[in-house]
């Protein structure tokens, strides 16, 4: 486990964060599913840190600690099917629908989910569409 301090280039607020590898950072960052605790803006960025080690004083610790990220896996992905069984998945269509939606203002329709770069995130947060960013992991992942 990894404990980042990430600042919000929003809202300019800082706040840590625990990750289970420098590499599990990246790739969230990369696929932008990163966001602020605060304003839920994705322009989000790891600050300067010092390091900190954790140790385990026994195998128990270490058990305990890996529980609970297991756990926490299993909350994202109980999630995830729950989107997965009530919103219509827009795959890289999602700005588009998103906008559709929004500007047609529709009422009673089925929510969606889908796949937005870090670019059309913003602009429809400035064009006043509300949006969040949630870890996601494929099927494929342990």
């Amino acid at each position: 486990m990894i404990k980042y301090n990430i600042i919000c280039k929003s809202c300019n607020k800082k706040f840590d964060s625990w990750f289970s590898s420098s590499k599990e950072y990246e790739k969230l960052k990369k696929y932008k599913h990163l966001n602020c605790l605060y304003c839920n803006s994705i322009r989000v960025e790891k600050s300067i840190m010092s390091p900190s080690i954790k140790s385990f004083k026994n195998k128990e610790d270490f058990i305990i600690d890996n529980k609970k990220i297991i756990n926490i896996k299993k909350k994202i992905k109980a999630y995830q099917k729950f989107i997965k069984e009530n919103f219509e998945y827009v795959g890289d269509n999602f700005s588009y629908k998103a906008r559709s939606l929004h500007y047609k203002k529709v009422k009673n329709q089925k929510g969606i989910y889908g796949k937005a770069s870090k670019k059309d995130i913003l602009d429809l947060q400035d064009e006043g569409i509300n949006t969040d960013v949630i870890p996601w992991f494929s099927d494929k992942e342990n």
